[in-house]
């Protein structure tokens, strides 16, 4: 079961202790491996406990949800981006501006309550809003 092995290091790489550097120059490929390799036991052990993990181990999990059309990242993205944290939105979009594609755009475009969220943060002019902006650009 390779969960057990990604929730260590995730745990580890999000800790008190843990460097930024490390994370972005090994961790990530390491956890980003791991991903490739799960079940889909595995999967399901992420989107029932993802919830209950701090912010950070919630951050570096979506931050390894990049370049690959799949529905299961997809749902648990979905789960934490009704998150209050703007730095977990933030990092939200811009994994979903890599996974969402024409055969999968609906589950985005009919959820209203997150558009009107993308909507008001589109007219700010910082990052937050310039993410937005390319991913409601990308819905189009």
């Amino acid at each position: 079961m390779k969960y057990k092995k990604f929730d260590k290091l995730i745990t580890e790489m999000s800790g008190e202790n843990a460097s930024n550097d490390y994370w972005y120059d090994v961790g990530v490929n390491d956890a980003m491996a791991l991903i490739e390799e799960f079940s889909e036991t595995d999967w399901e052990l992420l989107e029932k406990n993802i919830i209950d993990k701090s912010l950070e181990w919630q951050k570096r999990v979506v931050y390894c949800f990049e370049e690959e059309n799949d529905a299961r990242k997809i749902n648990i993205i979905l789960l934490l981006i009704e998150t209050t944290d703007k730095e977990l939105f933030e990092v939200c979009i811009d994994s979903l501006r890599f996974l969402i594609k024409d055969n999968n755009k609906d589950c985005i475009i009919n959820n209203i309550e997150l558009m009107e969220k993308l909507r008001k943060m589109e007219s700010i002019n910082n990052m937050s809003g310039r993410i937005c902006r390319e991913f409601l650009n990308k819905l189009q």
